[in-house]
């Protein structure tokens, strides 16, 4: 299993995939929220066209300040990558921190500070919550660990006899079904094995000697 630094997307992919997954949850968690803010604040008989409403006014905006935080958090983490040329937590702990300072820069110093904490103390939680899942998932997956006892001490397998080998089984119908033994099909004799020699042949005689008298 792949820990949450290496299963994300590559560098350069990542920021579009983050900007899109951000809106889209900006989105759908905005629009549920107004959908229910307008039904609370609208008058009776009018409830439902007034929550359709405020989700199409606020839905949007708030996807996009979710894309916006998202773009940034990853545009930081990409430059924290390139710069540290490892991945590890630490890249999304400064990106995190980054992110909060820089979109409260307008708001002055002390605003800035204070976002950028929370922003690094926020994806210190995050991280870590992550690594403890890891674990426990990959603890779940290990093999469970076989120990084999010895036999104990004096203990001797019971000695058993030469056993004969069993006999072949032999075919005792040639009918490939089971319709034979219901139709009266006769059973035949097993064949006997034909054992076959091979003769060696005999040795020519010596060749003639010729001796000079």
């Amino acid at each position: 299993m792949g820990t949450p630094e290496t299963s994300r997307e590559p560098c350069p992919d990542r920021i579009l995939d983050d900007i899109g997954g951000a809106f889209g949850m900006g989105a759908v968690g905005g629009s549920a929220f107004h959908f229910l803010k307008g039904i609370y604040n609208s008058p009776k008989g009018e409830r439902f066209i007034g929550g359709t409403q405020a989700v199409r006014m606020n839905a949007p905006r708030v996807g996009g300040s979710f894309a916006v935080w998202g773009g940034l958090f990853s545009a930081f983490d990409c430059t924290m990558v390139y710069a540290r040329q490892k991945e590890d937590p630490w890249n999304s702990i400064i990106a995190g921190a980054a992110t909060g300072g820089f979109l409260q820069m307008r708001q002055g110093l002390g605003p800035a500070t204070r976002s950028a904490v929370f922003g690094g103390v926020l994806l210190s939680l995050i991280e870590g919550a992550g690594i403890m899942l890891n674990k426990v998932l990959s603890a779940q997956q290990l093999p469970p660990v076989i120990i084999e006892e010895p036999p104990p001490v004096g203990f001797q397998l019971p000695n058993r006899g030469p056993q004969s080998d069993p006999a072949p089984a032999t075919a005792t119908s040639s009918s490939p079904s089971w319709f034979g033994g219901l139709f009266g099909g006769k059973e035949e004799e097993p064949k006997q094995k034909v054992k076959t020699e091979v003769l060696e042949s005999f040795d020519s005689p010596a060749p003639p000697t010729f001796e000079f008298k």
